[in-house]
């Protein structure tokens, strides 16, 4: 990425790589790529631009918190900003990947402290960051508060009662219950 020249084209290994690795055709990761260097032309994404592009999605909502979660798992060698193929790769599996590779996704995602379960402390801040980005449509309704559903979830899901949900835990609860899958993933929030 030393290149500073403005017509940066993707370098074949990447593009040989995105293709074996994502839905997208050769022509789509081009397009993906033109776009994503006309609105970085660093060839990085920083958390700022992410969450300016992700906010308008949720124009009654905030969804600072939820982004920054996202963010963090979308970059995948903890540098602080997204290149193109970590970009394009959170995309192939956000945008209709298969439904366990989703999981696998927002299985890092909910585990903030990366140690391999998920705790309901972890669980209460993503589902609240989730309220919080939803607004309205979401937030708050009746008695459902982000602890209370935090609740539900493990009762569902914590198979052996320890408190915390391992990987397979939690892919197998939501594979099983429909409503889980859609809430945890966000399909729900970027179906809308």
């Amino acid at each position: 990425m030393g290149n500073k020249s403005s017509s940066k084209k993707l370098p074949k290994e990447d593009l040989e790589f995105l293709c074996s690795n994502t839905k997208f055709t050769k022509a789509e990761i081009k397009d993906w790529y033109r776009g994503f260097m006309r609105d970085c032309p660093d060839g990085l994404l920083s958390k700022a631009k992410f969450l300016e592009v992700y906010s308008t999605f949720f124009p009654t909502g905030n969804p600072d918190k939820f982004c920054n979660h996202v963010f963090r798992s979308f970059d995948g060698d903890n540098s602080g900003k997204i290149d193109f193929k970590e970009f394009l790769l959170a995309i192939n599996i956000t945008s209709g990947g298969d439904p366990k590779s989703k999981l696998n996704w927002a299985f890092t995602m909910y585990d903030i402290d990366g140690n391999g379960t998920i705790e309901k402390d972890e669980m209460v801040e993503i589902i609240g960051a989730i309220y919080n980005m939803l607004g309205s449509a979401l937030c708050g309704q009746g008695e459902d508060t982000p602890e209370k559903r935090t609740e539900k979830i493990f009762e569902k899901m914590d198979s052996n009662g320890d408190g915390h949900l391992t990987k397979q835990e939690f892919i197998e609860g939501c594979m099983k219950d429909q409503v889980l899958y859609q809430m945890l993933t966000a399909d729900a929030a970027t179906n809308q």
